[in-house]
């Protein structure tokens, strides 16, 4: 539970030709881009975590380049969610997490757990995967995010269990996928997936303004009262929540104006 909430908002990885030119200076660096696009966005999800594991020297090194304050979230293995049954996955779980992510130490922000769209909700086995999910390693405390997409965890069973494990449900707006905007733990992860490539901003202003606003509201300990709940007679506790925020996917070329245009919104008074 944070005292202080934040709002954060992102892009996914900073390596994509598109953006050179457009987001990066015309002729900057390759390897210097994280070093630009971490001091002109707060946050920044690691995708390249989720095809395999990293080196310890490797965070070390993306945790050199960036500034105070900034945060990453990571992508957790895909060869732990893949699995038939979860609850197996215990060896993978701890790989993941032993691979050298607390090299990242303050900068190291939610990791998601991706699931493909056909794993469905199986609450004995899910239930039991949760339990192999670490609270800290080597000191740093870990905050766990759950990216699901079958129908069937749209259920008030899915989001106690997840309420009870502390564990955040991410949101996803998303032309297929489910969208479940319970609020399931101390911080909100939030993938924002509809924008369009010639729209300036991804999302058109009049949209980035509703979504900063359903941010300061989860922000505050509310929870906005016009997007769709599997639980909607489970209130979370009232309590300030850090909120991330990624404009993933679709609009991807306009991905870092989205975000700096909807932290622009969140700042309004």
């Amino acid at each position: 539970m944070t005292a202080s909430p934040t709002i954060r908002a992102g892009i996914g990885g900073w390596t994509f030709e598109p953006w050179e030119g457009t987001f990066y200076p015309a002729k900057w660096p390759k390897k210097r881009q994280l070093e630009y696009a971490s001091r002109h966005l707060p946050t920044i999800e690691i995708n390249g975590t989720y095809y395999r594991d990293q080196k310890p020297a490797t965070f070390a090194d993306w945790r050199a380049q960036v500034p105070e304050g900034f945060v990453f979230s990571l992508k957790a293995n895909r060869f732990t969610t893949v699995k038939k049954v979860l609850a197996d996955s215990g060896e993978s779980v701890e790989r993941f997490i032993r691979s050298g992510v607390t090299e990242l130490g303050p900068a190291l922000g939610p990791i998601v757990w991706q699931f493909a769209p056909t794993k469905k909700f199986e609450p004995d086995d899910f239930a039991a995967w949760l339990g192999l999910l670490p609270a800290s390693h080597d000191g740093v405390a870990l905050r766990h995010a759950l990216e699901v997409r079958h129908p069937s965890f749209v259920s008030p069973d899915f989001v106690a269990l997840a309420r009870r494990h502390g564990v955040a449900v991410v949101h996803a707006d998303h032309h297929q996928y489910p969208e479940i905007a319970d609020v399931t733990a101390d911080f909100v992860y939030s993938r924002l997936q509809k924008g369009e490539d010639d729209i300036p901003t991804a999302y058109p202003p009049a949209e980035l303004e509703r979504w900063a606003e359903r941010a300061k509201t989860w922000a505050e300990g509310g929870q906005p009262d016009d997007l769709p709940l599997a639980a909607p007679a489970m209130q979370p506790p009232s309590a300030c929540r850090d909120v991330f925020v990624y404009f993933i996917h679709e609009g991807k070329v306009r991905a870092p104006q989205a975000a700096q245009a909807f932290i622009a919104e969140c700042c309004k008074a």
